[in-house]
Formats: structure tokens, sequence, C-alpha cells
């Protein structure tokens, strides 16, 4: 039994991925969106591992996903938050799921071109790079609940 090896990431995904990373370290406060759009730009294009970005990554969406969190981040937190199952709160969650949810959230709420199936699918994706256990379920089905809230016509096409 051979296992295929994953496909390349296309360079929506990896603008997706570097996306999420950019809000997690966001959400440390220590430095704001701009300056940390153009760390990812300028400085950590190109490198290797959890921190950098690929070199062909969709700079416009990563900056569009990482700008349009940031300036609508309470309003995507009560979204995601009146998603969530009874006995879960926002400050429950995760700093990396919390950030795979905002950008999830963002692209629901905010980027009509985006199909919903679409966007649920990418970030379920990011979350089984970082999480092999019940976090990209979790993901799935909340990120399934902000679509249904925001987005039910396109869904029952």
């Amino acid at each position: 039994m051979s296992t295929q090896p994953k496909p390349t990431p296309s360079r929506r995904q990896a603008a997706r991925l570097a996306a999420v990373q950019a809000l997690y370290q966001w959400q440390e406060g220590e430095h704001g969106p701009a300056e940390i759009i153009d760390q990812f730009l300028t400085v950590r294009t190109g490198e290797a591992g959890e921190g950098g970005m690929r070199r062909d990554a969709d700079r416009p969406l990563f900056k569009d996903v990482v700008e349009g969190t940031a300036a609508h981040k309470d309003e995507l937190e009560q979204t995601v938050s009146s998603a969530l199952a009874k006995d879960w709160t926002w400050g429950r969650i995760d700093r990396l799921v919390r950030a795979i949810l905002l950008a999830g959230a963002y692209e629901l709420v905010h980027r009509r071109d985006v199909p919903p199936k679409v966007a649920i699918n990418e970030y379920v994706e990011i979350a089984h790079a970082f999480y092999d256990k019940s976090e990209p379920t979790f993901i799935n089905s909340v990120l399934d609940r902000v679509a249904r809230q925001e987005r039910s016509a396109e869904l029952t096409r």
C-alpha cells in the first residue's frame, strides 16, 4: 500500500496559510497588522517552515485576508462565537484555531467572490497542516455554521 505525497498547495492556499500564521502572530499583540504584513512580504517570503511564506503565494489575497480580518475582528469574533456550540466560548479556543476561524469567517462574510464550500475546505486543510486530532473537525463544523448564517442561499444551490 503506497501513500501518495500531498500535492503542493496552490498560490492561494499558500497565501491563506501565511495569513493564518500572520494572524496568529498578530494575536500576540506585539505588532500591528501592517507591520506583520510587511514582515511577511519583505523578510519572511521564501523562508521555509511555519514562519515563512512561499515566494509564489498570492500576495494580494494574503494582504486582504490579514487586513480584512484585523479590521473586522470584533464582528468576526461575534459571528464565530454565535456559531459555537453552547458549551464553547471564544476564550476557550486555542489561539491558532482562533486565527484559522477568524480568517475563514472573514472570507465567508466579506469575500463573496470565494464560494463558501471553497473557503471552508481551504481553512480545514490549513487545520490539517497543524493538527491531526479533533481541531479540523471542529473548524469545519464552526465554519459550516457561519456559512449557513451568512450565505445560506449559496449552499443550497
